[in-house]
């Protein structure tokens, strides 16, 4: 069903495609138990597939990633898909428009995307008033947190701290995205110093709160092994509770696509990254000195893909490009996987 779907929403241009997609979503959402139903069918729920990290209860290992939905317009309706949670966002303290249309192109033949979206969304009071109203029992919800590219990097850690002071009370956990490529010197705060500084002052604010959120650096899979061992220095220094690897790249290495669409400018998303992305989850895990928490993101499709990243040192996944190749089912798909999978791993021991 979601094959034919699929083929005439890509008749659309891609960002147009994704809110009609979940404008149909919300639709449905509003028939009397259609939600009910969606729950049934895609949020598998056991026990065996829930965790706990950072002190908070995951009902599955499998997440929607920030991009998917900036504004927290649709947290209701994705909670009925299966994600054990959904980060939102990226969010920044004003409201900004993004770069120029078109900016979100699909590379069909590599089932990948590249996007230059430049942190389109409604600004951090709009998506707080909207996350003021969600209902208790959903999956965990993350504010992944940006700046306005017109702020200066030097004032860049302001950006973060006022969308941090709005949203504390409304998330369950933070991610600091300074890894995206597609706002202007964004990825410079990604450097040793800036980034410790930045993650310093976030960390101080949060230990002035009765009970302090998990905050979480998102990085680029664009980093070399030095890059990485800074990044693991700072997550030790800093105390923060994890990584989310990894962001879209700037590589366009193996693409089959046509080059009109591989020479478009942003990042890339998708299956492509699948391997890249899990080798920086074994680095991290394979060069910690203390155990964090690893989010793996990047070309999860499938329960297959999803196991490659927990094998690696994951604790959690996050998808985004897959969702829009595979369809609403992906979801409890994975989960229903993985719980066959390590079923099978454990007769074999």
């Amino acid at each position: 069903m979601y094959a034919l779907m699929r083929s005439i929403l890509f008749m659309c241009e891609a960002e147009r495609a994704h809110y009609t997609a979940m404008r149909l979503l919300v639709m449905l959402c509003r028939i009397p138990g259609a939600r009910a139903l969606l729950r049934a069918m895609w949020r598998p729920a056991r026990e065996e597939d829930s965790c706990e990290l950072m002190g908070l209860r995951f009902t599955n290992r499998v997440g929607l990633a920030a991009g998917f939905d900036k504004d927290a317009r649709w947290v209701e309706e994705l909670a009925c898909l299966g994600f054990g949670h959904i980060e939102v966002g990226t969010v920044t303290p004003a409201p900004q428009p993004g770069n120029d249309k078109p900016r979100l192109f699909r590379l069909k033949k590599d089932r990948a995307l590249i996007n230059r979206m430049g942190f389109n969304n409604l600004g951090v009071e709009q998506i707080k008033r909207r996350l003021q109203h969600r209902k208790p029992g959903g999956p965990v919800i993350g504010g992944n947190l940006g700046k306005n590219k017109w702020t200066p990097n030097e004032e860049a850690h302001l950006d973060y701290i006022r969308s941090f002071h709005a949203l504390f009370d409304v998330v369950d956990y933070f991610a600091v995205n300074v890894s995206s490529p597609n706002t202007q010197g964004l990825r410079a705060l990604q450097d040793k110093e800036p980034l410790t500084r930045l993650l310093n002052g976030l960390q101080e604010l949060n230990r002035t709160k009765p009970t302090p959120k998990p905050i979480l650096l998102k990085i680029a899979p664009d980093l070399n092994e030095a890059q990485l061992d800074d990044i693991l220095e700072i997550v030790a220094s800093t105390g923060i509770s994890g990584i989310i690897a990894t962001n879209t790249t700037l590589s366009r290495d193996g693409l089959v696509s046509d080059r009109a669409l591989t020479a478009e400018t942003g990042g890339l998303s998708g299956a492509p990254l699948t391997k890249r992305s899990t080798d920086v989850i074994a680095y991290l895990v394979q060069h910690r000195k203390k155990p964090f928490v690893i989010i793996g993101a990047g070309g999860v499709d499938s329960a297959e893909t999803a196991a490659e990243k927990l094998s690696a040192g994951a604790d959690l996944v996050q998808l985004y490009t897959g969702f829009i190749y595979r369809g609403p089912s992906l979801a409890g798909n994975i989960v229903r996987g993985l719980r066959t999978l390590y079923s099978s791993d454990r007769r074999r021991n």
